[in-house]
């Protein structure tokens, strides 16, 4: 939706004029949200955590979504929001395919986490050094910066956030074991019985999806959504904020994937061991069990973190 001559438009055939450059540069983002967390039809499809993701105001991720209604994509449920109706046509963007956004998105990450990329560097740089073109480069910056591993300098260029050294992660396991049980403890703790079965449905298909060279960041997009979840739902704001920025930091060295898929089984079934001791309210053993998921993620001496 968007205000002309006082009056709210949608982006349908109805508004003459088409839709806004945001809400253009939106759409192919959404249904990148779409296909790298696995969304499956009938996944629930919400304002708020698409515009806490792609950090826009609910306003134009509204105006998408209905776009994406009446393109088939999703369906309107009276009260319900949106859910996923079919998948998005891998063509339905102009850009390149998100494979290709991906892999990027893996040999930025991987290359900043070497130190083979400076803390600030120019898109003419980038653009020379991957051999790519300014269109898709912008695409791969946009997906790097939903997830706060990178950010546009006042004026001129790019300034990735710091990365987890030998000494950072082991301070930040250190951190995370004394917050993340705590969590689970909290007083007001209350997991919605939705957010559940939704982690559970994500952790299962995961487990029966095929690993390819991309999975690697839907992969840590998944388990940063879990750890964040119950954070959130302890009822303890700065508890969910700290556990946040651990994630944006994380993210450098999990994008690059080397552990394979043995370890990704191992992790997908403890947080399903997790979700089941919290479905029973037996938060005591869910916490001790977090504790452990940690502890046996920060004993790995590789340089890059596990997902945990």
């Amino acid at each position: 939706m968007r205000q002309k001559n006082g009056t709210q438009e949608s982006i349908g055939a109805a508004d003459p004029d088409g839709p806004s450059r945001l809400q253009r540069d939106l759409l192919p983002r959404v249904l990148d949200y779409i296909r790298s967390h696995g969304l499956e039809p009938g996944a629930r499809v919400t304002e708020l955590s698409l515009a806490d993701h792609l950090q826009v105001s609910r306003t134009p991720v509204r105006a998408v979504l209905e776009e994406l209604a009446r393109q088939g994509v999703l369906e309107r449920q009276p009260r319900k929001g949106y859910s996923l109706r079919r998948l998005p046509d891998p063509q339905a963007t102009e850009t390149a395919p998100p494979g290709e956004v991906d892999q990027l998105c893996i040999r930025l990450a991987g290359d900043r986490q070497r130190g083979r990329l400076p803390a600030e560097i120019s898109e003419a740089d980038l653009m020379r050094r991957y051999g790519i073109s300014r269109p898709l480069l912008l695409r791969v910056l946009a997906q790097l910066s939903e997830v706060g591993m990178i950010e546009r300098k006042p004026g001129h260029g790019w300034a990735f956030l710091p990365v987890l050294d030998d000494d950072a992660r082991r301070e930040s396991y250190e951190f995370r074991l004394l917050i993340e049980p705590a969590c689970i403890l909290a007083q007001g703790f209350r997991l919605d019985p939705g957010w559940i079965d939704e982690m559970r449905r994500r952790h299962q298909s995961f487990l029966q999806s095929p690993w390819n060279e991309t999975s690697s960041i839907a992969l840590f997009e998944m388990n940063a959504a879990f750890h964040e979840g119950l954070a959130q739902a302890s009822g303890n704001r700065f508890l969910l904020n700290a556990i946040r920025q651990q994630s944006r930091m994380r993210r450098f060295s999990n994008y690059d994937w080397v552990y394979g898929i043995d370890r990704v089984r191992v992790s997908c079934v403890e947080h399903l061991d997790i979700l089941d001791r919290l479905e029973r309210g037996e938060r005591e053993v869910a916490a001790a069990m977090i504790r452990r998921h940690l502890e046996q993620a920060a004993s790995l001496t590789r340089p890059t973190a596990i997902a945990g």
